[in-house]
């Protein structure tokens, strides 16, 4: 029997006695978890600026490309102060279902001491504003060249409060809806890609197709912007979909093993897919197939295995490389830069293929909370994609429907045959 502190002191000291590990508090600072999700933050703003900027504008005419610059660095100024006023308080505030609320309106309450798990909330906070930053980035690829700038503005900001903020509370939020039925959703395939994609979709049917579409030749200008902007990305997306652990761990390690092979199986895909249909392999192709696997992988980084990734990858590459050439042909839409071909269909794939490989029998890491089979979770999943597609496809309808009364949506046929460059922002990319 130990009779005073002394000799329990002794004792440990000696190493003849051992005390139980005791478990850290839940919000208890981690310097290593900090570390890692202070790199992961400046990995996902890497990927909109300068990654999707890039990737973006090499596919426009010349005539745009700094218009398509100037779009995405604005947004993710306007983005960034719209977060911090309201947007973190509506997906993060509160524990309702469908909304957060206002309690965190001007980042209240966010201050140098508190934190959210083991990581200070400031940088939680930057991190999911990163999230909000390029997902209206991603759907100016579907409406690009021919958007007024002023109208631009406006929708990206309405779309925000309205559609981005609440369906992010919906999966990730406490006591969001989606995330109370079980939904996989490791870092944005619905919230982010799903959203961006539908929405694009319908900006691109309802300000109509660009001059001269599709009877005139509109090749991209500089394919090497969009192959080192897709480079970027793909460096960028192991901050996206690793960092959204939240954690530097063991998860963390397999989202970036994943994200990497789904990735290379979606660029092999769509590669050998237009080599097949087309005859010859294009730069464009394999960068855009790199993207598509990025965007699959998205929602299911943090639940399948190496085997699932690779069967998502060969899966996604494919069925983008349909969406964005076949799909669009047939309907006749103008999704100028392919948001919803890669994205829209991308995020589907993705969640869908997510409750099929999240089985552990198939290598992955187990269902969400009460649900114990692959059709119980394939269910769920299909539920939030539906319930995504729906809603941002209703409220973005609505918000081009008020900003086009109100203000007017598409610039004038004089400025779009000018170019974007010098019509909106009276500057040139390139002298000729």
């Amino acid at each position: 029997m130990i009779k005073s502190v002394k000799s329990l002191t002794a004792l440990l000291g000696m190493g003849l006695l051992s005390l139980p590990t005791l478990s850290l508090a839940e919000d208890t600072l981690s310097a290593g978890d900090t570390a890692w999700m202070l790199t992961a933050t400046v990995l996902v703003l890497f990927m909109t600026i300068p990654g999707l900027s890039m990737f973006y504008a090499g596919m426009v005419r010349s005539k745009n490309a700094l218009s398509t610059f100037v779009q995405i660095f604005a947004i993710t100024a306007l983005m960034t102060v719209l977060w911090a006023v309201v947007g973190y308080s509506i997906a993060f505030g509160g524990e309702g279902p469908y909304w957060g609320g206002l309690d965190k309106m001007f980042l209240k309450g966010v201050t140098v001491d508190a934190l959210s798990g083991t990581i200070p909330e400031t940088v939680f906070m930057v991190f999911q504003m990163t999230f909000a930053i390029i997902t209206p980035a991603l759907i100016v690829g579907a409406f690009a060249e021919r958007m007024k700038f002023s109208s631009m503005l406006v929708v990206m900001s309405l779309w925000l409060v309205l559609v981005y903020a609440p369906i992010t509370h919906w999966v990730w939020g406490d006591g969001g809806w989606l995330g109370g039925k079980g939904i996989l959703d490791f870092a944005g395939g619905t919230v982010v890609h799903i959203n961006a994609g539908i929405a694009g979709l319908v900006c691109a049917i309802v300000l109509g197709k660009r001059k001269g579409y599709p009877t005139t030749a509109m090749p991209p200008h500089n394919l090497t912007y969009t192959i080192i902007g897709a480079s970027m990305l793909w460096v960028g997306w192991f901050g996206f979909n690793a960092g959204s652990e939240l954690a530097a761990d063991n998860v963390a390690g397999m989202a970036m093993a994943v994200t990497q092979i789904a990735t290379a199986a979606a660029a092999l895909s769509w590669m050998f897919s237009e080599w097949i249909f087309h005859g010859k392999p294009s730069g464009l192709g394999i960068a855009s197939g790199a993207v598509a696997g990025l965007v699959a992988i998205t929602p299911a980084s943090g639940a399948v295995g190496p085997m699932g990734a690779l069967a998502i990858g060969f899966a996604s590459g494919f069925l983008c490389y349909l969406g964005a050439t076949k799909l669009k042909r047939i309907f006749g839409y103008d999704d100028s830069l392919d948001a919803f071909g890669v994205h829209g269909i991308g995020g589907i794939v993705g969640a869908l293929l997510t409750g099929v490989f999240a089985a552990t029998s198939l290598g992955g890491a187990g269902f969400g909370d009460g649900i114990s089979s692959i059709g119980g979770q394939v269910v769920v999943q299909a539920t939030g994609v539906i319930a995504t597609i729906v809603y941002t496809g209703v409220m973005t309808a609505v918000i081009l429907f008020v900003v086009k009364v109100v203000m007017g949506l598409r610039v004038s046929e004089e400025a779009e045959v000018e170019g974007l460059d010098t019509a909106e922002h009276d500057e040139r990319a390139y002298i000729l």
